[in-house]
C-alpha cells in the first residue's frame, strides 16, 4: 500500500513538472512569437519608409526638370502639372505612389545676409518673439555677420561649453543661426499651434523665412510665408488676407496683387515668381494594395540653381536635403 502511494505521488510530481515545464515553453513560444512579429512590422515599416523617400526623391527631380521646361519656355500651357508662379503646387503621381512637390523661390525669403535689422526685427516679431528679446537677436544677427573685433556676443560665446567665436562674415549655410545667441531650434524649426477647435496647425520657422540666396526687395506673393509678408511692412490682417486669397487661386502677376491688397496695403515689395534659385520641397506617400495612400510620409528637399543656356551644366543642386520639415 505504502509502495503504491510513493508510486502515485511520483506519477503526480512527474506530472506537475511536465505542466510546469510546458508553461514555461509555451511562454518561450509565446515571447519569441511577439519579438519575430514585432521584427518583421518593424522590417516592413523600415522598407516602406526607405520606398516612400525614394518616391519623395523621384518628385524632385521631376519637379527640377518642369521648372527648367518652364524657364525655358519649352511646356505648352496646358499641360498638366506645368510649373508657374501661379502653379507652384506640382502633383505627380508614380505607379507605387504620390508626391506633392512644392516649388519656391528663394525670392520668396529674406537675405540673412544682406536685409536691414528692420526688416529682420519686423520679422521675428511676426514669428511670436517677444520685442525686447527680438531686438536682441536682431543685433546678435548682425554683429555675427558684421567683420567686428571682439564683442560682448563673443564674451557669451566664449563662456560657453564648447566655446567658439562669431564668424564675423556672411552666413554661409542658414543652419549657422541656431548658433547665434537668442535663436532657439524652436524659433528655428518651428513647429505646432492649436486652433479654436483643438486641431494641430503647422507654425512656421526661421529656416522657412530666411535663406542665404534670398531676396532683400522682391518677394514671391504665392509662397512666402506670412511672416515674410509681415517683415516687408504689409499690416498682418492685409498679410492673411492675401494668404487666404493665394490658397484659392494664386495670384497671376503683381497687378492683381495691387488690386486686391486689402486696406490698400503697400505691396511694392512683392511679384510673382522667382530668378534662378529654387527650393524643391517633395511629400511623397505609397499607393496601398486597396488604392488608398499610406499614412507614412516622408520629405526631402532640394535648393537648384538655373544656369544660363550657354552653360553645359544647367542644373546646379546648391543644397540637399534628405529629411526636410514641411511646415
Amino acid at each position: 500500500m505504502a509502495i503504491s502511494n510513493r508510486r502515485r505521488g511520483s506519477r503526480g510530481g512527474a506530472l506537475l513538472a511536465v505542466l510546469w515545464l510546458s508553461a514555461a515553453l509555451s511562454a518561450i513560444a509565446f515571447s519569441l512569437a511577439n519579438t519575430v512579429r514585432g521584427e518583421t512590422e518593424r522590417t516592413s515599416t523600415a522598407v516602406e519608409g526607405l520606398r516612400t523617400q525614394y518616391l519623395a526623391q523621384a518628385g524632385v527631380e521631376r519637379a527640377i526638370l518642369r521648372v527648367k521646361w518652364a524657364l525655358d519656355g519649352g511646356m505648352l500651357p496646358n499641360i498638366p502639372g506645368r510649373y508657374s508662379p501661379a502653379n507652384p503646387i506640382l502633383p505627380f503621381s508614380f505607379p507605387s505612389g504620390e508626391a506633392m512637390v512644392e516649388v519656391i523661390p528663394e525670392t520668396a525669403k529674406i537675405n540673412i545676409n544682406l536685409c536691414q535689422p528692420v526688416m529682420l526685427l519686423r520679422l521675428f516679431l511676426a514669428l511670436g518673439v517677444d520685442p525686447a528679446r527680438a531686438g536682441q537677436i536682431v543685433l546678435a544677427v548682425v554683429d555675427w555677420r558684421s567683420p567686428a573685433g571682439l564683442t560682448e556676443f563673443d564674451a557669451f560665446y566664449s563662456s560657453l561649453t564648447p566655446s567658439f567665436r562669431a564668424r564675423h562674415a556672411s552666413f554661409e549655410e542658414i543652419e549657422e543661426l541656431l548658433l547665434v545667441r537668442g535663436i532657439t531650434r524652436e524659433l528655428f524649426y518651428g513647429g505646432y499651434d492649436r486652433d479654436a477647435q483643438g486641431r494641430l496647425i503647422p507654425r512656421a520657422g526661421l529656416k522657412d523665412c530666411v535663406s542665404v540666396f534670398g531676396s532683400t526687395e522682391a518677394f514671391d506673393v504665392n509662397t512666402a510665408q506670412p511672416a515674410v509678408l509681415v517683415a516687408t511692412g504689409i499690416p498682418p490682417e492685409a498679410a492673411a488676407a492675401i494668404v487666404a486669397r493665394r490658397r484659392m487661386q494664386p495670384f497671376q502677376n503683381v497687378q492683381q496683387v495691387g488690386a486686391f491688397a486689402p486696406g490698400g496695403a503697400e505691396v511694392s515689395h512683392l511679384r510673382t515668381g522667382g530668378n534662378s534659385i529654387f527650393t524643391m520641397r517633395s511629400t511623397a506617400r505609397l499607393a496601398l494594395p486597396n488604392g488608398k495612400l499610406s499614412d507614412l510620409r516622408r520629405t526631402c528637399a532640394a535648393t537648384v540653381k538655373y544656369m544660363p543656356p550657354d552653360y553645359e551644366n544647367r542644373i546646379q543642386i546648391l543644397r540637399w536635403y534628405e529629411n526636410a520639415w514641411t511646415p
